[in-house]
């Protein structure tokens, strides 16, 4: 009989424990966030997509020497009458597909501002593979375009969420 009232006694305890820790969690501010209508905004030091400026680029290829996956391509400018190359580049490609997020890149880049850079967006959606690789050159945003090949034609990138409205640039 003892036994009988010791074990009614345990589990209304473990129910009245269970309840005090419900309680104590009751008031306490939610932590998860209501993806995607809410989005969490990553810290600072973040490696998210990478971003490119034409304007501040040099064509030292030092971004692309530092790159152990080799997803990066560069040319730079040749002058018309001389024929020299000129520290300004012609195009810029990054495979996203290969990038390991290493930021190799990023601190090879002798140039301040950096011409190469991550930015804090981690939202990608591709429908194929010819959109993972990014163009850069003279003009383009950012966020870079991506060649269409039934279009022949350089487009906007569609699937590209940014989710801030300036970038970071460090």
């Amino acid at each position: 009989m003892i036994a009988y009232f010791r074990l009614v006694f345990r589990s209304t305890w473990a129910f009245v424990e269970g309840l005090w820790i419900t309680l104590r969690y009751l008031f306490k501010p939610s932590v998860t966030v209501q993806y995607p209508t809410e989005k969490l905004v990553p810290y600072d030091a973040f490696r998210g997509a990478l971003l490119f400026d034409p304007a501040t680029c040099i064509a030292c290829s030092l971004c692309a020497k530092a790159c152990p996956s080799a997803c990066i391509a560069l040319e730079s400018q040749v002058h018309p009458e001389t024929k020299k190359r000129v520290p300004k580049v012609e195009w810029y490609t990054l495979d996203l597909g290969k990038c390991n997020f290493c930021g190799l890149c990023q601190e090879a880049c002798p140039t301040k501002p950096k011409s190469v850079w991550h930015g804090l967006d981690y939202e990608f959606a591709f429908s194929n593979r010819d959109e993972m690789v990014r163009c850069w050159k003279p003009g383009f945003p950012l966020a870079g375009r991506v060649w269409d090949p039934k279009k022949k034609a350089f487009r906007d990138l569609e699937s590209h969420i940014p989710v801030r409205d300036v970038e970071a640039r460090r």
